[in-house]
């Protein structure tokens, strides 16, 4: 089905273009999303007439979802969920929990806007766009930890897997040199059983 577009598409056009898609693609997307006209002469007369006011009308809307991402761009929220000690989620995060964080903070961010390829189904910080508008695009941060001590130490760098290996190393080696110390190396020693 050829047709008009009404505003910028990605991978498509821009505003004007006539281009060629699926049929179900304009039927379920750009036709009920007025972001598209069918390409018939009539609609390509009323086109013409209205291009101005079209344009005119994406600007500000391009202008108003700037302001919009001048204050998204950057932010960070924090995820709190539950995850074994690898780090894998006990479920993911999607794009409506993203979206649901921005709008407790305070942003009017609708599950749509976010852009996820796949759910997060990992610890740690994570970038996501959020496209506001068809040529504006914010990347937020997405603080995904166990406890708010973890979001803490995340949010300061710190590999909080990493660490935890690490810590769990540290008390190993520790608890092998207090046995051979004073522990059940020692009382071998003591029976006579370890020559010096």
């Amino acid at each position: 089905m050829k047709v008009i577009l009404l505003e910028r598409v990605d991978r498509l056009g821009a505003i004007g273009d006539v281009v060629s898609v699926k049929d179900g693609f304009a039927r379920n997307f750009l036709l009920p999303r007025s972001k598209a006209l069918r390409a018939t002469a009539a609609n390509l007369k009323v086109f013409d007439a209205q291009r101005h006011q079209i344009e005119a009308r994406n600007a500000e809307a391009k202008s108003a979802a700037e302001r919009v991402a001048g204050h998204l761009d950057g932010a960070v929220f924090v995820l709190i969920r539950q995850a074994g000690e690898s780090g894998q989620l006990y479920g993911s995060v999607s794009g409506r929990d993203v979206a649901d964080a921005a709008v407790a903070d305070g942003h009017k961010v609708e599950r749509s806007l976010v852009v996820l390829d796949r759910p997060i189904k990992t610890l740690g910080m994570h970038p996501v766009k959020i496209r506001l508008h068809a040529e504006v695009t914010a990347t937020v941060q997405v603080n995904v930890a166990r406890s708010a001590d973890e979001a803490e130490r995340q949010s300061r760098g710190e590999d909080i897997i990493a660490s935890q290996f690490d810590e769990e190393r540290l008390a190993a080696e520790e608890a092998a040199a207090d046995l051979l110390e004073g522990g059940a190396g020692q009382a071998i020693a003591d029976a006579g059983y370890i020559e010096h």
